[in-house]
């Protein structure tokens, strides 16, 4: 049978059509899934579930297209599912590494996606532009149709206000990434009572931009505690059932971003066992969502070896010993070591980790990364992933330095580090030299950014 029937007669003809849970995008008078919702829902389940790495999206936009072909202008619940279908088409493309097809379909959702989904759409188009490294405005906000979305009778309080949460926390976020710390606050005091509430009417996206406000601004514990939140509210997230996320903004990406962050967090707190436990997890993460030669690997790798070299700096060694390696990371490491041995189960090792092993993890993070030739001109111009690959050449720049048969390369690698650096709240040193809670450096996988 053709896909597109297939997922539309498995929707229609069931008895029984499994519904989303409602609190994901119901907007209808019965505050429950209609029946164009439902078949939108097993539509956009069976598309992006199977796009996954290596597989072709062509089929899977075709559904997603002739769905929404087939619902515009119809009854009651046919705006949510066209909006459903639009948000999933762009992340199908941004899946794909389309990210200005994305950004289109983003824009055309606006013009047809009423009220929660144009909020969403909205957001996702931040998180692209911010990826891009696009400068964006402190003063940025949603055009007209989001902030009429917010203020629509049809949408109960409640709602309206989780939505203004996320459109807050987004602005939170421009404001840290230049470097303007007092504006992010203001964006998330308005917003951190119902951060609170994490769980609840999506707003795990705007409570991780909050989780790296306060850890950006030193304040350590309460930033555990929300990140500890987060992490836990995803838990228990049925990720297949939102549907008002789209792009680099959907829950499988706020998971790796939370469980990212916090073993960066760890690890700047001095307790590295947990989080070489929560990096490595990770990293296991981006590799099943990615697969393992994606950029978002190369950006976690690079917050592996920034975690040792912190551990070896805190330890004042230039070797680490590592005891309880998790089985996953353990592969990862003996492969930068070019040794070829098997475990199985979370084994007893004592590993010698030295400068050599921390230089394999950062070879491997930017050639995941494909960064540019130390010798390649136009350094100035569009380079994905800027943020990151200058942060790991930097790093990578100081172990070189202290190599006296090394140091030559490691002064060409630091002053291209140095002449790529963008970052509006860090100096490159300042990133590179973690003396204290006061400013640490915080990478957000969503975005690929230093935050």
């Amino acid at each position: 049978m053709n896909p597109i029937r297939s997922a539309l007669a498995r929707a229609l003809l069931s008895p029984k059509p499994r519904p989303p849970r409602a609190r994901h995008y119901a907007t209808s008078s019965t505050g429950g899934a209609t029946q164009p919702e439902s078949v939108a829902a097993e539509m956009v389940r069976y598309a992006l579930g199977g796009a996954r790495p290596g597989s072709s999206p062509d089929e899977a936009m075709r559904i997603l297209e002739q769905g929404a072909s087939n619902l515009q202008g119809g009854g009651e619940g046919c705006g949510e599912a066209v909006g459903m279908l639009m948000l999933a088409m762009s992340t199908l493309l941004y899946r794909s590494g389309r990210r200005q097809e994305a950004m289109e379909k983003l824009k055309a959702t606006n013009q047809v996606a009423p009220a929660a989904f144009r909020v969403a759409a909205w957001e996702a188009t931040m998180g692209l532009c911010m990826e891009a490294g696009q400068v964006i405005n402190t003063s940025v906000s949603p055009d007209d149709l989001v902030d009429l979305s917010i203020k629509d009778d049809n949408i109960k309080w409640s709602d309206q206000g989780h939505l203004k949460c996320r459109v807050n926390a987004i602005k939170g976020l421009i404001a840290l990434l230049n470097g303007e710390t007092e504006s992010a606050q203001l964006f998330f005091d308005g917003c951190k009572d119902l951060c609170a509430g994490v769980g609840n009417k999506q707003t795990e996206n705007a409570v991780l931009s909050y989780c790296e406000y306060l850890h950006c601004v030193g304040d350590f514990p309460l930033a555990t505690q929300m990140y500890e939140r987060v992490l836990e509210a995803l838990t228990m997230e049925d990720m297949s059932g939102n549907f008002l996320a789209a792009c680099n903004m959907v829950p499988e990406e706020v998971s790796l971003g939370a469980t990212c962050s916090y073993g960066q967090l760890l690890s700047h707190s001095g307790k590295f066992s947990e989080a070489e436990d929560y990096l490595t997890r990770a990293l296991k993460k981006a590799e099943d969502q990615f697969g393992a030669n994606h950029p978002k690997v190369g950006i976690v790798l690079t917050c592996v070896a920034r975690m040792y070299k912190l551990k070896a700096k805190a330890e004042g060694s230039s070797s680490i010993m590592v005891q309880e390696v998790s089985k996953y990371l353990i592969p990862v490491l003996l492969a930068l070591l070019s040794i070829s041995r098997n475990y199985n189960g979370l084994v007893p090792l004592i590993f010698s980790f030295n400068d050599e092993t921390i230089h394999g993890l950062y070879r491997k993070a930017l050639e995941v990364l494909r960064a540019p030739a130390i010798n390649s001109e136009g350094v100035s111009k569009q380079m994905d992933w800027r943020d990151i690959i200058s942060l790991a050449r930097g790093e990578y720049a100081e172990l070189l330095l202290i190599q006296s048969n090394r140091k030559a390369e490691g002064e060409r690698m630091k002053e291209w580090a140095e002449h790529a650096w963008r970052n509006s709240r860090l100096t490159l040193a300042q990133a590179l030299e973690f003396s204290g809670p006061s400013k640490p450096t915080v990478v957000d996988t969503r975005i690929g950014r230093v935050m």
